[in-house]
């Protein structure tokens, strides 16, 4: 349902009084420096999947989401996740879904707002089996990572690499496995426990994590038929529901990644791949979620996925002048915003000065989140629009409904026209945990897709259901006011509030 929570700015703002309706003229000063030569990278703020020709060709090295959080429960720890190969279903055996032995997954940080990579967590896996002769994922009920039950099995070596350092290794561990089913892993929730493995080495503390998880990215992804099939008819369904994806995340101490005295970092994650020339290529990168997919036309897709954030200047004209206002107009008759579309740049770019811009900052598409802002004890799903400072877009947690979020500033939230707009799909159908990784439990082989129970999400607070599906919510809106949603929705897309798969940085 296209709702009116009546949500506004004032409403419990604590960041200084106010903070975001001073963002439009800081962006107006970051517009600035790309006039100067700045590097400026697309805006975005919501993900799908598949949002390259190259990479939807390599659903393993296919990102769908970042997430940057403070730890709810260890506060003086930063969690980062990393989510790859979309669209799981539960029951696509007998390979399932393992990570890529071929490549190297890069949890890469900023610390000083260059654009560069300060310090890089590197994820390396390796495959076996332990009877090749079968055909079978497990031959039998698996209760243990080392079961000889569990046939295939894959280990990871992570490594942390700082500027032009050799890489340190850290600690090797055991992949939590796809779940196959409740009578292949009667108690998934153990193995996953076995998967969370601490680490302190080298000079390097913290927990990693390696597995497969549920999609936690809630959204109705038919923006792609004709912006909700052309007439409003599609919208308010969670089109993740049920499917899963492979998680990889870290959760190490904050004083171990700030520098300087600057608690704001930069985040994002890359894969890369040997070449022909044994040369490792970038082949995937994902920071903000939609970028790819929405803001990039076609013809630089694949380039962007190869790319790097100090030299996001070459896809500014996306940015300024981007097409989905006029898809919105063309479509649905909407009324849209003057270019250059100046208001969002510090947003999703450079940071909003006074909550999450670092120090010294070159505009640069990173997930960007100021690590000594407090854990909210009661988070609200809108984040900083919904007064609540630790959420999107400071950083990204796994409840924040990054849709509409970004939705609501694309329409004018900050500039003057508020807005209450949103996509029908409130909450994940998942509940998430409450420790590392947080994520929810991967959906089970032996469900049918989507039929799994909702829990009760703890790390949100919130109920784990959608809210407003089906057909029956869209009638329940008052149709000017669908209207009006529709239209802001969609210029979230191309605007540059979309955005999910995007990768950079080797070791």
């Amino acid at each position: 349902m296209w709702h009116l929570s009546h949500r506004r700015l004032e409403k419990g703002l604590a960041v200084s009084p106010s903070l975001l309706r001073r963002a439009a003229p800081v962006a107006l000063s970051s517009l600035a420096l790309l006039s100067a030569g700045v590097a400026l990278a697309p805006t975005a703020s919501a993900s799908s999947h598949r949002e390259a020709p190259l990479i939807s060709g390599m659903p393993k090295d296919d990102a769908t989401d970042v997430y940057a959080f403070r730890s709810p429960d260890a506060p003086d720890t930063l969690t980062i996740l990393g989510n790859f190969i979309p669209f799981e279903d539960p029951a696509g055996g007998p390979n399932f879904y393992p990570f890529d032995d071929d490549a190297l997954y890069n949890i890469n940080i900023d610390n000083d707002g260059d654009g560069k990579a300060d310090i890089v967590y590197q994820f390396e896996f390796s495959s076996s089996y332990q009877n090749p002769g079968t055909f079978l994922y497990n031959t039998g009920p698996v209760t243990s990572l080392t079961d000889p039950d569990l046939n295939f099995r894959q280990i990871y070596t992570v490594r942390r690499i700082e500027g032009g350092s050799s890489p340190r290794v850290l600690h090797r561990a055991p992949v939590a496995p796809s779940y196959v089913g409740a009578a292949s892993m009667p108690d998934y929730a153990s193995l996953r426990q076995q998967a969370v493995v601490p680490f302190d080495r080298s000079g390097a503390t913290g927990t990693s994590f390696a597995g497969q998880a549920d999609d936690p990215f809630f959204l109705d992804l038919r923006v792609f038929d004709l912006l909700y099939g052309g007439n409003l008819s599609e919208v308010g369904n969670d089109s993740l529901r049920g499917y899963n994806v492979n998680t990889l995340g870290i959760q190490v101490p904050i004083k171990d990644l700030v520098k300087d005295g600057d608690p704001v970092v930069g985040v994002w994650t890359t894969v890369t791949k040997e070449n022909a020339k044994r040369q490792q290529v970038q082949v995937s990168r994902l920071g903000n979620p939609l970028v790819n997919e929405v803001v990039i036309p076609v013809k630089d897709k694949d380039a962007w996925n190869a790319s790097k954030p100090q030299d996001d200047a070459q896809f500014a004209p996306y940015v300024t002048a981007p097409e989905l206002p006029h898809l919105l107009n063309a479509v649905y008759g909407l009324p849209v915003p003057a270019e250059p579309r100046n208001d969002l740049v510090s947003v999703f770019l450079t940071g909003v000065k006074g909550l999450n811009q670092p120090a010294h900052v070159t505009p640069a598409e990173e997930l960007r989140v100021n690590t000594s802002t407090p854990v909210a004890a009661h988070p609200d799903r809108l984040g900083v629009l919904g007064g609540d400072v630790q959420g999107f877009p400071n950083g990204r947690r796994l409840g924040d409904d990054v849709i509409d979020i970004s939705l609501q500033a694309v329409a004018g939230e900050l500039v003057g026209y508020p807005n209450d707009l949103g996509d029908g799909v409130d909450a994940n159908d998942a509940g998430f945990t409450s420790s590392f990784p947080y994520v929810a439990l991967p959906h089970s082989g032996s469900i049918p897709k989507g039929s799994d129970s909702t829990s009760v999400s703890l790390l949100t607070g919130g109920s784990g259901h959608h809210g407003g599906n089906g057909p029956g919510a869209l009638r329940s809106a008052a149709p000017g006011l669908v209207g009006t949603a529709a239209a802001g929705l969609l210029l979230l897309g191309l605007t540059g509030t979309y955005a999910r798969r995007r990768r950079s940085v080797t070791a």
